[in-house]
């Protein structure tokens, strides 16, 4: 909060002595050295040549006026001019005194300001079940999705299902093929077939479900085994998302863009801004004026639609038929080339850039000792999101994938954590957390009552109590940044270090005791770690247990 605060007085003195540089872009940040104060700013630097003044200059009449500024206790220039600021420690005790006041209210930020949002993540091809570079997309999606909604964006969570296509007539056939085997037929299997268990297991019900399924045509028995081998893998993935904690609010079948007509409104739409042209039977939009490396084919010689035509439709209607504000798609890594295509697209249309933010997310390797297992979802060689799930659970998924950056590789040791040791970052979290709710239960025993609003938190002078109040109100600007940059993994890093001061912390002082007020101050300090853990665990759809 106090970055905000100094954001924003900054600004105040900036629109004071130079009106016409108002909107000068300056950075607010924690220093690397504490000798150089909590924070500082570059305004002055980057005012240089703008205003016929030294930077120096500029930071003195700056350094003037935000001394004013009661929660500063001391503002000094530093270097060739960055103006470096001293919080007092009041206001980080009056945070904490907010926090345990309003509740879950303190950490509702109102970014968005009601912006509608759509999420639309994992969307795995309904050809097999999720594996677990599909359930990094997961928590990476459902944590920005959470992350939003608290920051005052109106989400919807979306998974496009990829229903429509080539893909789909080789599941019905790859489903087909088994059935004939299981009934002993011979057949010549495809390379390019799906060669999972689960597509026997999906034939022996097909077999069940439709007695006479080798009896008719091989194209409406193709068919038949396509629809009922995208119901049946539709379920599990629906099953599966759910155990992970991560909700969707809509389903969206790329085949009903077809059905309703979207896909022919929008070409026709394209083709009267004369952005379409025909050529070797085939129909082409013309991407390469919009920023692609080339034209791009909307429909194949054979008649069939690329998926870039409904992939079009799809974001048409999202826009300008569904009026989000903005739409926030997770990708695989492996569609990085595809990313300028849509945008190129979208373009044509005009939407402005910055509307349309894609997130590719870098796969995931799973280590068990030494070994690293492949993956293949079209030869059946891949580790499933429910297997690692009930291997380690939920809560420990999750937080490791969440644990780094989108556009970074993750390597997944199972062995860690399984640990409950501080090498595993999620039990040192979760574990921070019990251990304060252990604190309150073993105060109970004792008749202790807390009164956190009558706590006289002047009392919390020590180092390492000064650090935890500094890291309580940091918190909304972790939560702002993730927010923003769409980086989840930003909360991550920050409950690492909330959780490790806790525990240093703890292991140092007394928290109950005989001096009843120092006591007291002391279980609101914990209440309010608590209470930032547990919310900050909540976004990354993790548990936060009280007893471990």
């Amino acid at each position: 909060m106090i970055k905000r605060i100094i954001r924003s007085k900054v600004k105040e003195v900036l629109e004071s002595l130079y009106p016409e540089h108002k909107d000068t872009f300056f950075e607010v940040e924690i220093p690397k050295n504490e000798a150089f104060g909590d924070y500082s700013t570059n305004v002055a630097l980057v005012l240089k040549g703008k205003v016929g003044k030294s930077p120096r200059e500029i930071a003195q009449s700056f350094s003037e006026m935000l001394s004013q500024e009661e929660n500063f206790s001391k503002v000094e220039i530093a270097g060739p001019g960055f103006i470096n600021f001293w919080i007092a420690e009041e206001f980080y005790r009056k945070n904490l005194k907010d926090l345990l006041k309003k509740g879950d209210e303190f950490f509702k930020l109102d970014l968005g300001r009601g912006q509608k949002v759509l999420v639309e993540f994992v969307s795995a091809n309904p050809t097999g079940p999720l594996h677990i570079g599909h359930g990094r997309g997961a928590a990476y999606g459902d944590s920005i999705a959470r992350i939003l909604s608290q920051t005052g964006f109106s989400v919807v969570r979306e998974y496009y299902i990829n229903d429509q296509g080539t893909q789909m007539h080789t599941l019905g056939k790859s489903v087909y093929l088994r059935a004939k085997e299981l009934v002993g037929e011979k057949i010549e299997f495809p390379e390019d077939g799906y060669q999972g268990a689960y597509i026997y297991d999906i034939a022996k019900l097909a077999l069940e479900r439709y007695p006479n399924l080798l009896s008719v045509s091989e194209d409406e028995a193709i068919a038949l085994c396509r629809d009922l081998a995208v119901e049946v893998i539709l379920e599990d993935i629906r099953m599966d998302l759910e155990k992970f904690r991560a909700h969707f609010d809509s389903w969206y079948s790329e085949r009903s863009l077809f059905e309703r007509g979207v896909v022919a409104r929008v070409l026709r739409l394209l083709e009267e801004k004369g952005l379409i042209y025909e050529k070797d039977s085939a129909l082409w939009f013309r991407a390469k004026d919009f920023g692609d490396e080339k034209d791009r084919v909307l429909r194949k010689s054979t008649g069939d639609y690329t998926y870039f035509a409904s992939d079009i439709a799809y974001h048409y209607e999202k826009f300008f038929e569904r009026g989000f504000d903005l739409c926030v798609n997770l990708w695989g890594a492996d569609h990085h080339g595809y990313v300028p295509r849509l945008k190129s697209a979208m373009k044509a249309l005009g939407v402005p850039e910055e509307k349309l933010r894609v997130i590719l997310i870098q796969m995931v390797n799973l280590l068990e000792g030494t070994e690293l297992k492949s993956m293949s979802t079209r030869r059946g060689e891949f580790v499933e999101l429910k297997e690692l799930i009930s291997e380690v659970g939920t809560d420990a998924v999750r937080f490791i994938f969440l644990s780094r950056s989108s556009d970074s590789s993750l390597d997944f040791d199972v062995e860690l954590t399984k640990k409950q040791s501080q090498e595993n970052p999620v039990y040192y979290v979760q574990y921070a957390h019990a251990r304060i709710c252990s604190v309150f239960a073993k105060a109970e025993e004792k008749g202790i009552k807390p009164n956190f609003l009558e706590a006289n938190l002047a009392l919390l002078q020590e180092k390492e109590e000064l650090k935890l109040l500094k890291l309580i109100d940091s918190f909304d600007d972790v939560l702002e940044s993730s927010a923003l940059q769409l980086a989840p993994y930003k909360i991550t890093y920050y409950l690492m270090d909330l959780a490790s001061a806790f525990h240093d912390y703890y292991t140092k002082y007394r928290i109950i005791q005989d001096d009843t007020e120092l006591m007291q101050a002391r279980l609101a300090l914990c209440e309010g770690v608590r209470r930032v853990l547990k919310h900050g665990l909540e976004l990354l759809g993790v548990s936060a247990p009280e007893k471990m």
